[in-house]
Formats: structure tokens, sequence, C-alpha cells
């Protein structure tokens, strides 16, 4: 339910926007993402492949896969955790357009822990995104659009976007897929307003 992102987004989109910044769905998503991801380390890792280990990231280098004219790009948007929403985003605004403009190098696109694949700007609903390798999972996101949802007894329309989870089986099993996905909806549905306040 994306109604409290919908809401803090229009309370502070000018405030974005004085500050050189577009107010979109998707930093809250990362701010979100990050926070879950915290809490499950596993989908922050990957397997070493020669010596067949597990690799836990401490840092948080989110992939951001970016539809362009020459094909699927995934820049990286590096320590998201410690980024401000505000940092986030004129982030992501200026990862977007190098990669459209065809500048971004093989090293804006290396080292990153877990990937967006965002498909909802183009219209995109529920999807099955391929793991970005040697990530251990992905998100896909879709668009939001209004739906009939059950509130406190009542019956309201809600902005309600369709998200999915891909992940390794050698390291996340379904249960904590599970856990992982309540918890991210939480993250996102409980989004605080302190964390968008510049």
């Amino acid at each position: 339910d994306m109604s409290r992102v919908e809401a803090l987004r229009s309370r502070f989109k000018a405030a974005y926007e004085k500050a050189g910044a577009r107010l979109t769905p998707t930093p809250f998503i990362i701010k979100a993402l990050v926070k879950t991801l915290q809490k499950h380390p596993r989908f922050n890792s990957s397997v070493h492949e020669v010596t067949d280990t597990l690799v836990l990231k401490h840092y948080f280098h989110i992939g951001i896969a970016v539809d362009t004219e020459a094909g699927l790009l995934v820049p990286v948007l590096r320590d998201a955790d410690k980024k401000s929403l505000l940092e986030i985003a004129k982030d992501l605004t200026a990862i977007a357009e190098k990669a459209r403009d065809r500048k971004v190098t093989p090293d804006d696109m290396k080292g990153g822990t877990f990937t967006i694949s965002n498909q909802g700007a183009i219209g995109g609903s529920h999807f099955t995104p391929i793991i970005n390798k040697p990530e251990a999972a992905i998100l896909g996101i879709g668009k939001a659009s209004p739906k009939a949802v059950v509130v406190d007894g009542k019956i309201e329309a809600r902005s309600v976007m369709p998200i999915t989870i891909s992940y390794d089986h050698r390291i996340i099993d379904g249960g904590s897929a599970a856990r992982f996905t309540v918890d991210f909806v939480k993250a996102v549905t409980e989004f605080p307003e302190s964390d968008v306040t510049i």
C-alpha cells in the first residue's frame, strides 16, 4: 500500500525540487529496502563460486535496472545505507541520466549487493525478475494503481504496488523470503516522516 508514501511525496515534493531533486517513489523503496536488508543479511549476500562459501556484505550497494535505448543497464547506487532520502533522490536522477546518455562505465555497474527492477514507470505489473549474479536476490516492482482495499472494516481506494522477490535457493528458502517481504511491506507502509524531512 503506497498511500503513505504518496502522501509524503505530495507534502515534500516542492521542497525536494527546490533542493534539486525529483521525489519519485523509488528513493522511498530504496530506504525501505535497506532497512529490510539490514534485518535479513542473507538477501545482501552472494555465493563465492570458487570456494562455495557465503559472503555476507555489510555495505549496501543497490543496483538500479534502467531501461535505455541500448537495452537494460544496471548502474549501482553505492552506500545507500549512509545516504539521506534527498541524497538518494539526487543520485538516482544522476544515475538514470548517465545510463540513458550511454555514459555509464563498467565500474558504475560493478559491486552491487542487491538489485531493484522497476517496470512501473512503463506500466508493468507483476513479473519475475532474474537475479543479477552474483547477488542473492532481486526486487521487482510494478506500477502502483488504485485498488479496493479493506481498511478498519471499510472498503477504501488505495494506491497498491505489486512487488516480486526472486532469490537464490542455495541461500534463501521460501519462509525467509516471505518474512523478508512482510518486513519490506511494513517498512514501506509505515515509512517514517523523519526520513523525508530536509
